[in-house]
């Protein structure tokens, strides 16, 4: 074989990325991680994390820090026009011994990201950021990667390479790998903000009646900050200072005592549903937002994330170890239809938070995710 100065190369360090990287790390995987960004993420983004990401965060050992630095989410209350309000749980299922986790678990995403890389780092691995992806080549033995820091250019040779880079991401823009789907048709603004005026005990919304106007507002466990969602019109420049903010919180929420005290973070995001056509194309994978970006609705994004990073980090191991090729067939097998089952709920879930609704099915916690049609399976039984 030619030679590889690395088994695997991660592009991307988000929790997709950063979940990969643990799985190879404990499995003894020769493997570098990159990033463009020069400094973590800084948002909130996913906050939910599901039931099966808390099994698969036990198994890769965050678990106790998740549950730490997080919380339980509130009840919602929805606040209407003549000033009352209605309180609802976000749901009321009960651990048992099969199913330890029964309901989501708060943690802003800064926070998971962070707490991933402390474990990436007790392992003995860090992320190098700052490093762009400029170009890959690939042939029967690795892949070239062509990389650029601060500092230098430089071509790095990998037996695999996985990108984790995101929604726009230059190795499936690399690879020309099709991205079909749709635009949904709205665009929203999420952001981390230090507030007062209102309570922490509730995920406040505001304007149920009205698509065009809903706000919401969610204390983010762990901090003390709140996080706002609110759609924003489809085209031209949105301001996100704090006094356009705060001006913005007092017309859709009718409450002129909320006084926003600083903007910590914010975006301005356009939603669509999307599926790569491929997630291998030789010895180069695609996995997280890379392979499917949502609506954010129910929560699901990066937690499909973290579980093809789960499923394809042991797949890439057990190759690198003698295991046959093909084994790496199946986490496109598996993780693909998943993540088109996702895709439909998320759209179904935005819909249904449109008309005011906001019930979250035994769906969402993704406890039913399996794989029946995997190549890997046996034949099934007569019952």
């Amino acid at each position: 074989m030619s030679r590889s100065d690395i088994d695997v190369l991660v592009c991307g360090a988000g929790a997709a990325g950063l979940t990969l990287a643990i799985e190879l790390a404990r499995r003894g995987v020769a493997f570098a991680v990159v990033d463009k960004l020069a400094t973590p993420f800084p948002g909130s983004r996913g906050k939910g994390l599901q039931p099966r990401t808390l099994e698969v965060f036990e198994d890769l050992g965050v678990l106790p820090a998740v549950l730490a630095a997080g919380g339980p989410y509130p009840q919602l209350r929805e606040h209407r026009a003549d000033g009352s309000h209605v309180d609802s749980p976000l749901g009321d299922a009960s651990p048992t011994p099969a199913e330890p986790y029964a309901q989501p678990w708060m943690c802003p995403q800064w926070i998971t990201e962070r707490i991933l890389r402390e474990r990436l780092a007790a392992l003995g691995h860090t992320v190098q950021g700052g490093c762009e992806l400029l170009a890959l080549a690939q042939d029967a033995h690795g892949v070239d990667a062509t990389l650029r820091d601060a500092h230098r250019k430089r071509t790095l040779r990998a037996r695999y390479l996985v990108g984790c880079d995101g929604g726009r991401s230059t190795v499936r823009q690399l690879l020309d790998v099709a991205f079909p789907g749709h635009d949904l048709g709205m665009r929203a603004l999420v952001a981390d903000l230090t507030l007062e005026g209102l309570s922490r005990d509730a995920w406040h919304r505001f304007g149920s009646d009205d698509p065009a106007r809903q706000l919401a507002l969610c204390p983010l466990a762990g901090t003390e900050l709140f996080q706002l969602q609110t759609p924003v019109p489809p085209e031209g420049e949105v301001d996100i200072s704090l006094p356009a903010l705060q001006a913005l919180l007092a017309q859709r929420s009718g409450r002129s005592a909320i006084t926003l005290q600083a903007v910590h973070w914010a975006s301005v995001y356009r939603m669509s549903a999307r599926l790569a056509a491929r997630y291998r194309t030789g010895r180069v994978f695609l996995a997280g937002d890379a392979a499917h970006v949502h609506p954010p609705t129910g929560g699901q994004g990066l937690n499909t994330s973290v579980q093809d990073a789960c499923n394809l980090g042991w797949k890439l191991a057990a190759v690198l170890a003698g295991a046959p090729d093909a084994l790496l067939d199946s986490y496109e097998a598996e993780r693909r239809p998943v993540a088109a089952d996702m895709l439909g709920l998320s759209t179904s879930l935005l819909e249904a938070a449109r008309r005011g609704e906001l019930k979250r099915s035994r769906a969402t916690r993704q406890l039913d995710v399996g794989y029946r049609g995997s190549p890997l399976n046996l034949e099934a039984p007569a019952r």
